[in-house]
């Protein structure tokens, strides 16, 4: 089980994976930016693959994501760069905050990760956003109502239906030095909606849950093999989970904006 499976994209063998890569690519739409090129492969069940290629045209990597229904405010504080690849990029910022522009009047800091982040324009920080983010399982547990998980056995303090805890933050190496932070969140919350769905290009089957947590909505997908029993609309939902984010209005990039207004300047 991977984050790919989790959207239908199940890979038994080392040689599936390019096979699978090949064919998402025959069927994908062409993004061209500076750093390269994205093709992206939406699939009619919303699960997306977004692969990466350098200027030699040699795929360098490829990013799961599902385009779902989720919508919350965030403000953005920072960019980080990946060095997995000069593609890859992430987000920090502090999730629904209540004052215009004001990172400090977030619930919470955290980080996601975004599969066109070269795509996106300059943005000046800090800045509110509305996100669209999916939160793909890493470990995951449910319950079937909020009563079932309140009463759960055990003496031990335990999360409230609606918490978040941005664990990504807190990633080191193993020297113990400060490593970058992940985009990585333990959260638990309210399911709102929720689907079996059936990747159409591989035929296997995932669930998307629509949650509600604190902090506002996530689109949540788990490969059927992590459940040990079915969602329910109004259950609970709780575990960890890898964050890929897209920005719903992101601001364009125009590289070539200034080039081209030198050229009509000086004539070259």
């Amino acid at each position: 089980m991977s984050n790919f499976s989790n959207i239908g994209f199940r890979v038994e063998t080392e040689e599936g994976f390019p096979l699978l890569l090949e064919k998402a690519w025959r069927q994908s739409q062409s993004i061209k930016v500076p750093e390269g090129s994205y093709a992206v492969y939406r699939d009619a069940s919303g699960a997306e693959l977004w692969l990466q290629f350098n200027h030699k045209n040699e795929c360098i990597g490829a990013n799961p994501h599902y385009k779902g229904k989720s919508s919350r405010k965030v403000c953005l504080t920072e960019t980080i760069n990946r060095p997995e690849s000069q593609l890859d990029g992430s987000f920090h910022g502090w999730a629904e905050p209540e004052t215009k522009n004001d990172p400090d009047s977030g619930v919470y800091p955290f980080v996601f990760d975004l599969p066109d982040f070269k795509t996106i324009g300059t943005i000046a920080f800090p800045r509110d956003y509305n996100i669209q983010l999916t939160a793909f399982a890493l470990e995951i547990t449910l319950y079937d109502s909020e009563q079932e998980y309140d009463q759960q056995p055990g003496g031990e303090p335990k999360f409230a239906a609606q918490s978040f805890i941005p664990s990504g933050l807190f990633a080191a190496t193993a020297g113990g030095e400060q490593g970058q932070p992940q985009a990585v969140g333990i959260f638990t919350g309210i399911i709102k909606e929720v689907e079996r769905k059936r990747n159409a290009m591989t035929q296997d089957e995932y669930y998307w849950m629509l949650v509600d947590t604190l902090g506002g909505e996530v689109d949540v997908v788990a490969d059927v093999a992590l459940l040990e029993k079915e969602p329910v609309n109004g259950g609970v939902v709780q575990g960890q989970f890898w964050l890929s984010g897209q920005l719903i209005n992101p601001p364009a990039r125009d590289d070539k904006a200034p080039v081209n207004f030198l050229r009509k300047l000086f004539g070259r």
